[in-house]
């Protein structure tokens, strides 16, 4: 089969820089890696259709995400063209991975390894790249030598982008960094073997794809920085990750539309012109997966209330606070009813609700859940048979203390016991603890915003609309009891979790952070 070879080699063959050595023509390096002893399961490469091509993509993941990987610190941040520069502009999905991120993150990363045992001084000089290409070997019987076949061309870089085909399955492009074109076409045939598949190359990458003709298109049509929702998306990320996604929701969504119903459709609309897109990023403090979904429609009605965990008590060890779970009851009551008919004793349980405790459904659930619902634990009491916390709800004061009356009143009627709470009735709050005492203390402004821990974790808390958080270091000694050795050494490294995010009518976004100590 011909392949369609470009003429631009960064490097000639006999020019080859070792990985990680600083390379001639401004070229940047490589990062170092020492893979562990165990890698996760083998990759299994698909044999019909993307076979080696799949195998990597999903390798380069285990080694970024699973097992303990560790990565040297290089004098060099990373530069040079990225897979979506030369990847098609129709794309509908995008995966990309990059083993030479920029120095801040690979000072992070090479931090990062020396608090964990399963890392701490074991990096080496060893290639990363070789701990990926023989996590995607492991159940291949062709007989590739890294050094000999692949290190001379492979550069850091991968990415992989799902394209429209005209059928239910997209067809797909991979872009992989190469150094050297000549040795990369040979690399490639020796570990693709008898399967089919198409090559092109383009600006210090090979194009990949099921056909010689698609290879070919790809590598010289317009191209996904040419996409200017693409290019919005990417940018509204603030700096690229070691692993980034994009996809677009309503393309992605209509290879399965054949099988939604009616109302799955309706909720298709909402999102036929809507992308999602993320990174995983890290500092010397923290991991962070963010994101955002972009371009949707009537997600949600108005301005949600606020999910501000920075006004909780300073005592605080756990927290979650969600926004228009009034808006989602009201929404979704009637399809709720509908599925209650298929499920008898949900609808027993229901009906019940309504009969023995007076309740109007789906009124005083919305009531009950209201604005803004956020739930917290306080440090003080954990050690106790009784753990102070409680619930605050942004709602009508009045109206939920009158359903739980209800509620509380039915209880006692029917003979069970009923736990005493403490209830404090604000302006546009309700609150309830497990204490009097706490309840007021839940109910008044707090001041775990001053807390480093939080302020890293939940960044820009007050825009939040939905957060969770959790300071490890508090609630540690429940757990680390039960571990020892190495495994409570590495759980002692963790230092609190933090998600936040915001939603409006057409877009929504995420931060996950997990710290370290």
């Amino acid at each position: 089969m011909p392949l369609s070879v470009g003429s631009a080699q960064p490097y000639p063959p006999q020019q080859q820089p070792a990985y990680g050595a600083q390379p001639p023509y401004g070229q940047q390096p490589g990062w170092q890696l020492q893979g562990p002893e165990g890698f996760g399961p083998p990759v299994v490469a698909e044999k019909k259709r993307k076979g080696w091509i799949v195998a990597v993509i999903a390798a380069l993941a285990v080694v970024l995400l699973g097992g303990g990987t560790v990565y040297a610190v290089s004098a060099f941040s990373g530069g040079g063209t990225q897979p979506h520069e030369v990847l098609p502009s129709n794309a509908i999905g995008y995966l990309r991975v990059d083993l030479d991120p920029d120095a801040g993150q690979k000072a992070a990363l090479f931090q990062l390894s020396r608090k964990f045992t399963f890392s701490k001084g074991k990096v080496t000089e060893e290639d990363p790249r070789k701990s990926l290409f023989d996590a995607t070997q492991a159940d291949r019987d062709n007989k590739i030598d890294f050094a000999k076949d692949v290190e001379p061309w492979l550069g850091s870089r991968i990415g992989a982008a799902a394209v429209p085909s005209g059928g239910e399955t997209p067809g797909f492009a991979v872009a992989v960094q190469v150094k050297d074109e000549a040795l990369a076409k040979a690399g490639i045939a020796k570990l693709m073997g008898d399967e089919k598949y198409g090559l092109a190359f383009r600006e210090g990458y090979a194009i990949l794809s099921d056909t010689q003709a698609n290879a070919d298109k790809y590598a010289t049509g317009p191209t996904m920085s040419e996409n200017a929702e693409f290019t919005g998306d990417i940018d509204s990320l603030a700096g690229d990750g070691v692993l980034s996604f994009w996809g677009h929701l309503g393309q992605l969504a209509k290879l399965s539309a054949a099988e939604l119903g009616p109302e799955e459709q309706a909720q298709l609309d909402k999102v036929k012109n809507a992308r999602f897109v993320g990174t995983l990023r890290f500092d010397s403090a923290f991991a962070e997966l963010t994101g955002s979904v972009r371009g949707a429609e009537k997600m949600v009605d108005g301005d949600l209330a606020k999910a501000d965990l920075a006004t909780l008590p300073g005592s605080t060890v756990g927290a979650m606070s969600i926004s228009g779970l009034d808006q989602v009851v009201t929404k979704q009551w009637a399809e709720f009813e509908k599925t209650m008919a298929s499920m008898p004793e949900v609808k027993q349980f229901m009906d019940q609700a309504k009969q023995n405790m007076g309740l109007t459904l789906p009124d005083d659930l919305v009531t009950l859940v209201g604005k803004n619902l956020t739930l917290a634990v306080d440090e003080e009491g954990l050690d106790g048979d009784m753990p102070k916390g409680g619930v605050r709800i942004q709602t009508d004061a009045a109206k939920a203390q009158a359903v739980l009356d209800k509620i509380t009143k039915a209880f006692q009627d029917s003979g069970q016991p009923v736990p005493e709470f403490g209830k404090v009735a604000g302006d546009g709050v309700f609150t309830v603890g497990t204490t009097e005492d706490y309840a007021k203390k839940l109910s008044q402004q707090g001041n775990l915003g001053d807390s480093e821990t939080f302020k890293t974790a939940i960044p820009n808390a007050g825009d939040a609309n939905y957060a969770l958080f959790v300071d490890l270091d508090k609630v540690e000694k429940f757990y680390l009891g039960s571990v020892e050795g190495d495994d409570k050494a590495n759980l002692e490294v963790l230092r609190a979790v933090g998600l936040s995010g915001t939603q409006s009518a057409d877009s929504a976004s995420f931060s996950l952070r997990v710290l370290f100590n």
